[in-house]
């Protein structure tokens, strides 16, 4: 169902991107055409385009998300966040959702034994490569803007294969443990 969508593919983009640089970061030095795309994402946005479409998305997705954020100011909060910037990078937020649930458990201050931090487990030597070393990573918005975008990139480059985005994304590229997770997580919750 996925791998035809153009959304489909940046989330699984992004989503290889974030995992490879958790165990590559060390070794690699991170491709130009991602890097580029980090930059470009820090100062772009957008949101629902449709009240309606606001409405029933944020109804759907509010009774999974209780089991992690009790307040339901927040857990709206974050839903709007979640998909601005999943729209802004052309991924499918239910993905991002999972991804995130996999990650952190929504835990906004999660640090990886890797060092990877946030919500969706973003490197932190991704700021200085696009010159922001001063983004927090910690800040809901920053993280999802990172790694949205970098999810967006991994299933651009794998073309619409979920499980090899989601593979890069988690650094796991050829092992399918980590998306299968994830894809368990999304077709349980958030699809």
């Amino acid at each position: 169902m996925w791998r035809n969508k153009p959304l489909h593919n940046i989330l699984l983009l992004l989503l290889a991107c974030l995992l490879s640089a958790g165990s590559a970061a060390a070794n690699q030095k991170p491709e130009q055409e991602l890097v580029d795309l980090l930059r470009q994402a820090a100062t772009d946005s957008t949101g629902f385009e449709d009240k309606y479409d606001a409405h029933v998305w944020l109804a759907s997705k509010n009774g999974p998300l209780k089991r992690f954020v009790k307040d339901e100011k927040k857990r709206l909060e974050l839903l709007k966040k979640i998909h601005r910037e999943a729209n802004r990078a052309g991924v499918h937020a239910e993905i991002v959702l999972a991804v995130i649930e996999i990650e952190s458990g929504f835990d906004r201050y999660a640090i990886s034994h890797a060092g990877a931090r946030g919500m969706m487990q973003i490197m932190p030597f991704w700021k200085k490569e696009i010159g922001r070393e001063d983004d927090n990573l910690f800040n809901t918005d920053t993280n999802l803007r990172y790694g949205c975008t970098i999810l967006k990139y991994y299933l651009d480059k794998e073309n619409g294969k979920v499980a090899d985005a989601l593979a890069r994304y988690n650094g796991s590229y050829g092992t399918y443990k980590y998306a299968g997770k994830v894809l368990d997580a999304w077709s349980r919750y958030w699809k």
